[in-house]
């Protein structure tokens, strides 16, 4: 096959998203009429569970609830939604939609969320009424169709979780539901009652100048019936990202401090807080040998202990490496879910972008070896704030004060990367409130606020980390090892960086130790790693001032905050 004829199909694939997988060993392209589904028996639909579905107002022909990750596989390839590769996981292509869409993100306005939700450019407004309109369109859209269900939690402590239901129309991403959400034991599903349903259904369509959204794709969230929309996107990335924003919402009036991170815990259960937005690193730092993996993504903090809300581990698998990150790599097994990723005589090629650098691997949390189970952990001495400095000006490491953490908390410098969302080609500095202001429905004070009272309370040391570049900026400099950043982090952890001399940074206003086991102490001072040092002073004067800038429109906020941040020159 010639390279015209390959980048021929990679447009067509990526503009159409009925189609449900291109074979990127460039054999075939496979067929889109999908054949009847394979007759698999699912043995958890009682009197009580039909009753609920009924109630819900849907009449599907099919229905499938809590199959077995092998069933689901077995139907997957079936209706051709997928393939097995060499490594015995389901591969899958999303189509056109390959990250996030946040532009499409909806939350209905009313008489809860009118004053509690920060509305703007993030969180978008949608009435009731067109609401209810498009999940009446949804119900009737599947009625008479297979559905598969999922039927578990978000949450792994026992006495804040919420009792999820999630209804598809493919069976891949029921699988991937059954992954990346923490599955009840037989008893709990027997009784299980749904506090939240996400109707997620890949080939309803909105109409936009009927509907009211901003294109045919959507996520539609109402806390109110509790109910979260999804539609005209493969991504399956949408299903636990809404759902994370609605414990987002929900959480703070329980005093508990939803969080943006990863976590793990070693073993004198010391627990780890890693926050950071897709890219910089949570999911690869988190994933350590040497100590045990709490979860990859979405965690609380109560009064009682930090706890994942899922069972499952979502992971970038771009330029992907068995030396570099052992634990995910030896994840991508049978059960897991590869998402995007190349094929080449069905090996996949991580390094290969050429459907998109958003390419993720989907398995359960026991896949990787030590990890917690249920995911539970204690209070943190330590967290990491993870931004990847596309400008590469920050120092690799520095220790925050309290008001220094809660700064950068609200002010969640990274730079977004190619892949995550829709139109990112190429890193781009943001500041996304609190590590993730895509998910977070309330102001940035208000979490800002919950960090802080558990960093008082539990003394709490927190560091500030750069896993962008060094060297110069995107295009010019290098991304830092992650050998380097591990070595940082293992560093923080030993109590190592208690007992070094610290410099101090006056125009970003950090501490930055002089010597860090295992980590060039030249990189430690990002300037000396740029070969133009006037450069390197005039974008470090650029990002200081953007700092500055950024954090005016934060209301309310103390004068220890405000001047614990950088500087204008």
């Amino acid at each position: 096959m010639t390279p015209k004829h390959r980048k021929e199909i990679i447009r067509k694939i990526k503009s159409d998203r009925n189609i449900s997988w291109l074979d990127l060993g460039l054999k075939k392209l496979l067929s889109r009429e999908k054949p009847q589904m394979t007759d698999v028996v699912s043995p958890c639909i009682t009197e009580k569970f039909s009753a609920q579905i009924s109630g819900f107002g849907i009449n599907p022909s099919k229905i499938f609830r809590n199959l077995t990750p092998d069933d689901l596989v077995e139907i997957a390839v079936n209706r051709k939604e997928g393939l097995i590769n060499s490594t015995g996981s389901l591969s899958v292509n999303t189509g056109k939609y390959t990250g996030r869409s946040p532009d499409d993100r909806f939350i209905v306005i009313d008489d809860i969320t009118r004053s509690t939700v920060d509305w703007g450019k993030i969180n978008h407004q949608i009435s009731p009424d067109k609401f209810a309109k498009i999940l009446e369109k949804m119900k009737n859209f599947v009625n008479d169709k297979e559905l598969f269900v999922f039927d578990g939690f978000v949450g792994a402590d026992h006495e804040t979780r919420l009792p999820i239901r999630v209804i598809n129309d493919n069976a891949w991403q029921s699988l991937f539901a059954s992954q990346l959400f923490i599955k009840p034991s037989n008893e709990e599903l027997e009784d299980h009652s749904p506090e939240f349903t996400i109707m997620c259904i890949n080939e309803f369509e909105a109409v936009p100048e009927i509907d009211g959204t901003r294109s045919n794709v959507f996520i539609l969230i109402d806390l109110t019936k509790k109910i979260v929309l999804i539609g005209g996107t493969n991504y399956a990335g949408e299903m636990k990202k809404s759902m994370f924003g609605v414990m987002n919402f929900l959480l703070p009036d329980r005093g508990i401090f939803p969080m943006h991170c990863s976590a793990n815990v070693g073993k004198n259960q010391d627990t780890v807080l890693f926050f950071g937005l897709s890219g910089t690193g949570k999911t690869t730092l988190s994933a350590d040998s040497n100590r045990n993996l709490i979860g990859d993504d979405e965690h609380g903090w109560s009064d009682n202990r930090t706890f994942n809300f899922e069972g499952g581990c979502y992971a970038k698998c771009i330029n992907l490496s068995q030396e570099a990150e052992p634990e995910i790599w030896n994840a991508i097994k049978p059960g897991a879910v590869l998402e995007n990723v190349v094929l080449n005589d069905e090996i996949p090629d991580y390094d290969d972008n050429a459907l998109t650098e958003n390419t993720r691997v989907a398995y359960p949390l026991e896949y990787i070896p030590g990890a917690v189970i249920p995911s539970i952990g204690g209070h943190p001495k330590i967290i990491v704030f993870l931004t990847a400095d596309a400008l590469g000006v920050l120092p690799p490491i520095s220790r925050l004060t309290k008001e220094g953490a809660m700064y950068h908390f609200m002010s969640g410098y990274t730079s977004k990367l190619a892949g995550t969302e829709r139109g990112i080609k190429e890193p781009k500095s943001v500041f996304s409130e609190c590590f993730g202001a895509p998910f977070m429905p309330r102001p940035a004070g208000v979490y800002a606020k919950l960090l802080g009272d558990k960093i008082n309370k539990h003394n709490t040391t927190v560091y500030l980390i750069n896993t962008g570049w060094s060297g110069g900026p995107y295009g010019i400099g290098a991304r830092i090892k992650i050998k380097y950043s591990r070595a940082m982090i293992t560093a923080a952890i030993n109590g190592d960086l208690d007992n070094t001399e610290y410099r101090h940074d006056d125009l970003f206003n950090l501490d930055i130790p002089t010597k860090v086991d295992g980590v060039p102490p030249e990189i430690l001072d990002p300037k000396n790693t740029w070969n133009d040092k006037n450069a390197y002073d005039e974008s470090a004067k650029g990002l200081s001032k953007m700092f500055v800038e950024n954090f005016e429109k934060f209301d309310g906020v103390s004068q220890e905050i405000k001047t614990a941040g950088p500087r204008i020159a």
